[in-house]
């Protein structure tokens, strides 16, 4: 009977052991990402958010980037960009397309990093130099010179797809997408800034991106202080519908000044049209780029600009609302 009885407590215990090891090898598992409710699937190489970086993202949210370090350090790098590229603008017509093909390169580079982090081996080189080339084709005597520079980047990266084993469709694509993204969209700026000579010029290419500017600074304060109606929650928690019509109005505003200047040949329903979808191609080109970021698992897309990230976080409005600015000027004749 005694022998039964201290079988039963050993058998008791090991049963509580089992059960508490069972348990605690649960309660990681708990905790973990694929434990959560479904959200948008990880790229195949791995790339996850770290329980860290969740952390800081979601606290950024709460604060909505209002902390005083962090406020100031998106004031002061925001208007260094600012001043830098105005400067360029008034300067000349090379020498912001030696600007904006800086700018280019850093973009294409960090979007071919955040490309490797997706397991795509895109070429490098053959990106970064066309991304470099795009901004100066308009200022040759070639009539469409971009569409020339667009079918050589078509040859070039055939020529390394077809001498290349390794290579597969995906990095072909994406060496051919990186510079017209980044690159190719943002030479609108130099055509704007070409198309008139001297002042008139710089002034309608600065009215074109501190449209964007000030329709991304409107989202932002208003989206801070009244939004309430998320935009798009699953590609960026920090956009609101509030700050959306916010940054609408900021970019209206500037084109009703280029209308009230009565400078260039816009009339006033064309000037409204023209900051509402440069406005809404913003917003699309920035939400492109959350997703993108989203796709492969980082907050930004690189660290170049303190409160901001990478170069590309900053111009990813620029690029799709430049282009439209770009196309409406050239359909309304002003171009």
């Amino acid at each position: 009977m005694g022998d039964n009885k201290v079988e039963k407590n050993v058998e008791s215990r090991a049963g509580s052991t089992s059960a508490t090891v069972e348990n605690a090898s649960q309660r990681p598992a708990e905790q973990t990402p694929e434990a959560a409710p479904k959200q948008e699937a990880a790229p195949a190489s791995g790339a996850k958010q770290t329980h860290a970086e969740a952390k800081h993202e979601e606290t950024g949210q709460k604060d909505g980037g209002k902390h005083p370090s962090t406020m100031t350090m998106r004031i002061v790098s925001g208007a260094i960009y600012a001043v830098g590229t105005v400067a360029c603008l008034f300067l000349g017509t090379w020498l912001t397309a030696i600007l904006i093909a800086v700018m280019a390169f850093l973009c294409c580079s960090e979007f071919l990093k955040m490309s490797r982090r997706s397991g795509r081996m895109p070429n490098d080189v053959i990106a970064l130099a066309f991304a470099v080339i795009f901004p100066f084709a308009p200022l040759s005597n070639i009539s469409d010179s971009e569409f020339f520079v667009i079918f050589a980047l078509l040859v070039v990266c055939a020529m390394w797809y077809v001498s290349t084993p390794r290579a597969n469709m995906g990095d072909v694509a994406l060496t051919v997408f990186g510079p017209i993204y980044t690159s190719l969209a943002f030479s609108s700026i130099v055509i704007i800034r070409d198309a008139f000579p001297g002042w008139r010029g710089a002034l309608l290419t600065f009215a074109v991106m501190g449209s964007i500017w000030l329709s991304d600074s409107c989202a932002y304060f208003v989206g801070s202080k009244l939004g309430k109606h998320k935009l798009a929650p699953r590609i960026s928690p920090n956009k609101s519908v509030e700050g959306f019509w916010g940054g609408m109005v900021g970019s209206v505003v500037v084109w009703l000044i280029v209308f009230a200047l009565g400078i260039y040949n816009i009339n006033l329903p064309y000037a409204i049209v023209c900051g509402v979808l440069v406005d809404a191609a913003a917003v699309a080109g920035d939400l492109f780029e959350s997703r993108i970021k989203r796709g492969v698992g980082v907050k930004d897309s690189g660290n170049l600009m303190p409160g901001h990230g990478g170069m590309l976080d900053r111009s990813d409005s620029l690029l799709f609302g430049g282009m439209t600015a770009f196309l409406l000027l050239r359909l309304g004749g002003i171009l």
